[in-house]
């Protein structure tokens, strides 16, 4: 079975490449792919050469790993390669297929289930059979291409720990942004506010459930979201700010935007990215809170009655609520992997979630 695989090359610099799988071994299976999705956010930064030299790949975490396989930097996936981050590497971790072949082992029940898996970009791949999970009946493949960033969103949410009648700031409507609005308007909120500099995204949060949405460039706009945060006053501003914009420069917003004893989240991860936030009288005399969310871990206070499993359960089921398909902006054979990430990387505005379509590989 021959694959084409998705590889990174140098900064700004992809290419497809034909390998030869063998077959299945024992407790593997073999997946074509229907879908894979692109992260707007860490595979980016990637595909900009932005992550850290400091990083390195930890293969440690889990067994029955493939040790060949660098997938994401996400201490929580399984399909973790080993060593310093270096090009020419694979990356993606939103894979849906369908099962074609079964090593021993495995039952052949699995013989034609759709499934989703952390792996790179790729027409065909091997895993263990471990590392793969059924998709829902009745969720469809494209929908199914978001279950880590709105497993991702289910813990952002966990850690924002929201309450009835809370004020609550988005701050970057990308597709993680769009999921945790889709999520937090579940909630009865006393407001549910979002940022964004794109309008396309403004459209689709006011779609996903925000009360009001507002543009980062416009002064009067910010006047009017901490207006209507009542930020001047004493003990005014948001109860919760989550910051998932990519964009260290954003967590001055969110402490301007936070309330007395607030919660920030941050969700982004920046890479190599560094900017100056000002911690000083507003940060300090309202006694605020910055907490850093992770999905590669549950808050500890939480681990008693929530694990993995659970957090994937209730991912599915707000997939089904929230149908993010809705979101998808681009759906693109991978023989234009190039084109996709030339895209998001000068036409943000241009695109939401890009995923690629395999069925003519």
């Amino acid at each position: 079975m021959n694959a084409q695989q998705l590889w990174f090359t140098n900064p700004f610099q992809v290419e497809l490449r034909e390998q030869q799988l063998s077959a299945p071994e024992s407790g593997q299976v073999l997946v074509r792919t229907l879908y894979s999705g692109i992260s707007a956010g860490t595979e980016m930064l990637v595909y900009r050469g932005q992550i850290p030299e400091s990083m390195s790949l930890d293969a440690s975490l889990d067994e029955g790993l493939d040790e060949g396989l660098v997938e994401s930097l996400d201490e929580s996936l399984d399909a973790i390669g080993t060593g310093q981050l270096a090009y020419p590497l694979q990356y993606g971790y939103a894979c849906v297929g369908v099962i074609e072949q079964v090593g021993s082992g495995v039952s052949e029940d699995m013989l034609g289930v759709t499934v989703f898996s952390f792996q790179p970009h790729a027409s065909h791949f091997v895993c263990p059979v471990a590392a793969v999970i059924p998709v829902p009946e009745g969720v469809d493949p494209k929908a199914a291409v978001f279950l880590a960033n709105m497993e991702t969103a289910v813990n952002l949410v966990l850690d924002a720990k929201p309450l009835i009648g809370e004020h609550a700031v988005v701050l970057g409507q990308g597709v993680l942004g769009l999921l945790t609005t889709s999520l937090l308007a579940q909630f009865p909120l006393a407001s549910l506010l979002t940022v964004d500099a794109i309008e396309m995204r403004r459209s689709l949060s006011k779609r996903a459930g925000a009360m009001q949405v507002f543009d980062p460039n416009s002064e009067s706009a910010i006047d009017s979201l901490q207006k209507h945060l009542g930020s001047a006053a004493a003990n005014g501003g948001a109860d919760i700010v989550l910051e998932l914009t990519g964009a260290p420069a954003a967590l001055n917003v969110a402490v301007a935007s936070c309330g007395y004893a607030g919660r920030i989240v941050v969700g982004s991860w920046y890479g190599s990215k560094r900017a100056e936030i000002n911690l000083g009288e507003r940060f300090h005399r309202h006694r605020m809170s910055i907490v850093s969310s992770q999905v590669s871990t549950i808050a500890p206070e939480l681990t008693g009655r929530w694990d993995k499993a659970r957090r994937f359960t209730q991912a599915w089921e707000m997939i089904g609520k929230c149908q993010p398909e809705q979101f998808i902006s681009h759906s693109l054979p991978i023989s234009r992997a190039a084109e996709a990430y030339q895209l998001l990387d000068a036409n943000a505005a241009d695109a939401v979630q890009v995923i690629f379509d395999y069925s003519g590989a």
